[in-house]
């Protein structure tokens, strides 16, 4: 017998007589072995498969399923003897049958021959035409179907261009343009597609319809994702132009299945702008994001991962500039991860994990999200070394900075990461990550304390950014001065309280119309709070402060400086726990200091548990942009309070 799955499944006996298969489930199971190439697939599986979410009798059904199709498949077997075609093994169930008598794994069969020796290329034109439309076409709604169409897709695209490939390296294909042009029309950003349908046009002496098909092919991919058309591209067009391309067979350069991107990609230019902040940022976030939405519209994976994974731009910060953008980014990276499946290429899958590790770093994100998070910078990170690719173990880096903000007191942890970060960009002429590396350092000094290792790290990134031309590094630069200040505005000598007040000021100007809301808002607050709290001064009482994701915790303190203590203590009451940030120890500290004002021993035992590990370290100062103290001085008040009565 034979069993068809690309188009509508289908089965025939040995006589060509269709198989009654039953029911869009009966299919569904035959299917799903077909995938499985042999292999068992168990029980449980199947019923996941199928279900979504399974009934109550789902191995039941499944048992009666396949037990129909033992009898349509194997309609002669005599009575109690075991099926040879839909067997039962281990705790599941197996398909037997030999490779030529499915049309996909023919067809899988032929394109790897193919690969290795292109006489076989007759084999594999027979193969490409026993497609009947996408495979498994009937089975819909199933996440392993489409996954397995979204790949077989893939691989009919490229057997198609092999093919039209070898015929034209071979003298022959002037018969190929009826079908390269479906094929472009089909699948328009397959870069290789239109070189091959240009090539069988000249080859059937059609000169300048070649020509008119590279230049729609590079209009289209400018207008649409704004792509230059890679190397191989250009050199055919100038070799038809300029008569030096023979009508007879020419061997070129395979580029490979997939588009292959040219120099400047929608995405390189975003990530450039990014650089630049301002508005430049904020359109570099929203050209990055269509750039992302029309990949995955190609149904092109190749395309869609590396345009996802394209956009490496250092990121220092723990909130997200735009939080609905970078769940649209995860969600699309996740999307495309699955489609690759576990055996998608290295790099791809490496880029597409450090993308949701670094999009993934809103303080929004909790619970199973935020664990997918750590896992993915855990992956990335791994792929990168495997690869020893050091621009991509840069980029996986920096997701595992982003994602190392689990508890309070990981500063050294963090600094660890900022060296490597910056050892990497320095000996492999990383600009770019080097600023980085030394913003993290940055930050992990500041949070230790270490004014003066911070500033002679906050001293190299300035120079770095002079000649990298990256405006926004002295914008984070000033924040760490005016943090510096505030510190030294308690020691004899130092610059007065309001100075401090006045660097602040001064740095959130330039803050402003940085295009970064997600760090600007509610920051020259809880900088000011800092800074009253370094000399025992009440909360500020600007009502035009706007303190953004820092209210909840700063509310208390505000409300006791008022005199509303019964206000302050609901308020308190109902302050959550700090997310995993920048600013986490010193959303706790503002817990602390409120709950010993308040005497609530519970709360202050809460910050005392999450602040221990913490102690050495300064409160907001991992942020390299404020302070509120050293965290000892707000643990020693809360532990007192906590042990009181």
């Amino acid at each position: 017998m034979r069993i068809d799955v690309l188009g509508a499944v289908r089965a025939f006996h040995d006589d060509g007589s269709p198989v009654g298969l039953g029911g869009p489930r009966h299919r569904e199971v035959l299917a799903r072995l077909v995938a499985a190439e042999g292999r068992m697939v168990t029980t449980d599986t199947l019923v996941d498969d199928l279900w979504p979410d399974p009934p109550a009798r789902a191995v039941g059904a499944l048992r009666t399923f396949v037990a129909a199709l033992r009898r349509a498949l194997e309609p002669g077997r005599p009575p109690r003897t075991p099926p040879r075609v839909l067997v039962t093994e281990g705790p599941g169930y197996a398909l037997r049958l030999p490779r030529e008598d499915v049309d996909v794994h023919r067809f899988q069969d032929a394109l790897a021959r193919a690969r290795r020796n292109p006489d076989a290329v007759t084999g594999l034109g027979a193969a490409l035409a026993a497609w009947r439309g996408p495979a498994y076409a009937d089975v819909t709604g199933s996440a392993w179907a489409r996954r397995e169409r979204t790949r077989l897709e893939e691989l009919r695209g490229e057997a198609v261009e092999l093919r039209a490939r070898i015929l034209l390296d071979s003298g022959e294909g002037a018969d190929l343009v009826a079908e390269l042009g479906a094929h472009v029309a089909e699948h328009p950003w397959r870069e290789p597609a239109w070189a091959l349908l240009a090539r069988a046009l000249h080859r059937a002496g059609r000169r300048a319809d070649a020509l008119a098909t590279l230049r729609r092919a590079r209009a289209m991919l400018a207008d649409q994702l704004g792509l230059d058309p890679g190397a191989d591209l250009r050199r055919l067009e100038t070799d038809i132009l300029t008569g030096s391309m023979s009508l007879e067979g020419t061997r070129t350069a395979w580029t490979g299945p997939g588009v292959r991107l040219g120099p400047r990609t929608t995405v390189d230019l975003a990530r450039t702008l990014a650089l630049a902040g301002g508005d430049a940022l904020v359109h570099a976030r929203r050209d990055r994001l269509a750039a992302v939405v029309a990949a995955e519209r190609t149904g092109d994976l190749s395309l869609t991962a590396r345009i996802i994974g394209a956009y490496d731009v250092p990121a220092l910060w723990s909130r997200a500039d735009d939080p609905e953008q970078s769940r649209a980014v995860v969600a699309a990276a996740e999307r495309t991860l699955t489609a690759l499946g576990p055996d998608g290429p290295a790099d791809l899958t490496a880029r597409l994990l450090a993308t949701v590790a670094v999009e993934s770093r809103s303080a929004d994100l909790s619970g199973p999200g935020l664990e997918r998070a750590r896992q993915a910078a855990r992956q990335a990170e791994a792929l990168a070394r495997d690869l020893a690719d050091p621009a991509l173990l840069a980029f996986a880096l920096n997701g595992v900075f982003l994602q190392s903000f689990a508890r309070p007191g990981l500063a050294a942890v963090r600094d660890r990461t900022g060296a490597e970060i910056l050892g990497l960009a320095t000996r492999h002429e990383l600009p770019n990550f080097a600023v980085l590396g030394r913003l993290v350092r940055l930050q992990s000094a500041s949070s230790l304390g270490d004014l003066d290792t911070a500033a002679s790290h906050a001293a190299a990134a300035e120079q770095l950014a002079a000649t990298t031309e990256a405006p926004l590094v002295p914008v984070l630069t000033g924040w760490f001065r005016a943090r510096a200040a505030a510190a030294r505005s308690t020691e004899p000598g130092g610059p007065t309280a309001a100075t401090a007040a006045a660097h602040y000021r001064a740095a959130d100007d330039a803050l402003r119309t940085a295009g970064m809301p997600g760090l600007h808002r509610g920051l020259l607050p809880l900088a000011l709070l800092g800074l009253r709290l370094l000399h025992d001064r009440p909360a500020p009482t600007d009502p035009h402060l706007d303190w953004g994701p820092y209210g909840p915790w700063a509310r208390p303190l505000l409300l006791l400086d008022r005199g509303q203590a019964e206000q302050a203590r609901a308020a308190l009451a109902a302050v959550p726990g700090p997310p995993p940030d920048h600013m986490q120890e010193a959303l706790w500290c503002l817990t602390a200091r409120a709950a010993v004002r308040l005497g609530e021993r519970d709360i202050a035992a809460r910050a005392v548990a999450a602040l221990r590990d913490a102690r050495a370290e300064h409160a907001g100062a991992a942020s390299g942009m404020l302070t509120l103290g050293p965290v000892a001085r707000y643990l020693a008040e809360a532990e007192a309070c906590a042990a009181a009565g």
